[in-house]
C-alpha cells in the first residue's frame, strides 16, 4: 500500500492545488498570487554545501551546481510548473540531491515562462544554455532531466536539437512528463478523477498560454508526435494516480517501437511528480535515478534493469 505520508499528500493536493486546475479562471488567479511570492534563488541550505554560480542568458538566470572534482558530467534540469509557475525549493530539494549523491554538475536554467512569455521565447533561451552547454562539455557528457513540464520540455528540446543537427544529451530522465496536449487518449479523463493534483481544465489554459497559437497535437507541444527515434537512453517515471500518465505509457511503447532503450518506472498510488516530495516512495525513485545515470548494476528491490514496465511495491 502506499505510505501514510502520500495520502496525507494527496490530501492536501486535492484540497489545494487541484483548484488551480479545476478552470482557465481559477489558473489565472493561482498564477497571478504566485508573481507576488515566487523567488527562483536557491535556498540558503543549498548554497552551503554545494558550489552555486550564476550567470545570466537572454536576459534570464542560470545557476550552476559545480560537479565534484574529476566528474565531467552535466544535468541540465528543466523545472515543471506547467509553462506558468517558476522553479519551487521542492524542484531544488531534487536537484541538491542529485548534485550531492551524482557529483554531476547541473545547470538550471530560470527559463520565461507564460504568460508574460511564450513557447519561442522558453525554447530559445534554454536552446542557447544547451548551445553554450555544447561548447563546454561533450554530449555524451549531458543528460536532460526534468518534470511535468520541464520533461516535456527536455523532450522537445532534443528533437530540436535533432533539427538543428546538434549533438544530442546522452540520457534523459523524465519524471512524470507532459508528452501528449492533444486529448485524443480517452484514457486521460478517467485518470482525471482520480489525480489529486491536475486537472484538464486549467492545463488546457496553461497549454493557451504558451503554446503560441501552435496546435496542441504538434509535436513542438506534443513531442509523442515527433520523431522519437532521435531520443537517447531514458528513464521515464510515472505513477497511476497522474492524469499524465496514459500518455506517458503510450509514449513508452510508441519510443520503444522507434528504437528507443526506455526504462519506465510505474508506481502504483503515486500522484503527479512524487519524487519531489519527502517520503518513501520518493525516495525509491531517487536511488532509481542515481542508479539509471551512475550506471550502478544494482538497484533497489523489485527493479530490474533493461526495458519494462516496472510496477513498484508502495512500502
Amino acid at each position: 500500500m502506499p505510505s501514510l505520508k502520500s495520502h496525507v499528500v494527496s490530501f492536501v493536493l486535492r484540497h489545494s492545488r487541484k483548484k488551480a486546475f479545476s478552470s482557465p479562471q481559477n489558473l489565472q488567479r493561482w498564477i497571478a498570487a504566485a508573481r507576488k511570492r515566487e523567488d527562483h534563488h536557491p535556498p540558503a541550505s543549498l548554497r552551503q554545501r554545494l558550489t552555486i554560480e550564476t550567470r545570466t542568458v537572454d536576459g534570464f538566470p542560470v545557476y550552476e551546481i559545480a560537479p565534484r572534482s574529476g566528474i565531467s558530467k552535466r544535468i541540465l534540469y528543466l523545472h515543471g510548473g506547467a509553462y506558468v509557475f517558476e522553479i519551487t525549493p521542492y524542484h531544488w530539494n531534487l536537484i541538491g540531491d542529485m548534485a550531492d549523491r551524482l557529483g554531476y554538475g547541473i545547470t538550471v536554467p530560470i527559463y520565461p515562462i507564460a504568460p508574460e512569455h511564450d513557447f519561442h521565447a522558453m525554447f530559445g533561451m534554454v536552446g542557447d544554455v544547451y548551445r553554450q552547454m555544447l561548447d563546454e562539455t561533450e554530449a555524451r557528457d549531458i543528460v536532460f532531466m526534468g518534470d511535468s513540464a520541464g520533461g516535456n520540455m527536455a523532450v522537445v528540446l532534443t528533437m530540436m536539437a535533432a533539427e538543428e543537427a546538434l549533438p544530442l544529451p546522452s540520457r534523459h530522465v523524465l519524471i512524470s512528463p507532459g508528452v501528449d496536449m492533444s486529448l485524443t487518449n480517452p484514457a486521460v479523463f478517467e485518470a482525471e478523477r482520480n489525480d489529486p493534483w491536475l486537472g484538464i481544465p486549467g492545463g488546457l489554459e496553461a497549454i493557451r498560454m504558451y503554446s503560441a497559437g501552435i496546435e496542441r497535437d504538434d509535436w513542438h507541444i506534443s513531442p509523442l508526435y515527433g520523431d522519437l527515434s532521435v531520443l537517447p537512453k531514458t528513464l521515464l517515471l510515472t505513477g497511476s494516480r497522474d492524469l499524465l500518465t496514459p500518455d506517458n505509457l503510450v509514449f513508452a511503447e510508441k519510443a520503444r517501437a522507434a528504437g528507443v532503450d526506455i526504462e519506465v518506472v510505474y508506481e502504483e498510488g503515486m500522484f503527479h511528480v512524487w519524487p519531489l516530495i519527502d517520503m518513501p516512495e520518493s525516495r525509491r525513485a531517487r536511488q532509481h535515478i542515481v542508479a539509471f545515470l551512475g550506471g550502478e548494476t544494482k538497484v533497489s528491490r523489485g527493479w530490474t534493469a533493461g526495458w519494462s514496465l516496472q510496477r513498484q511495491p508502495a512500502t
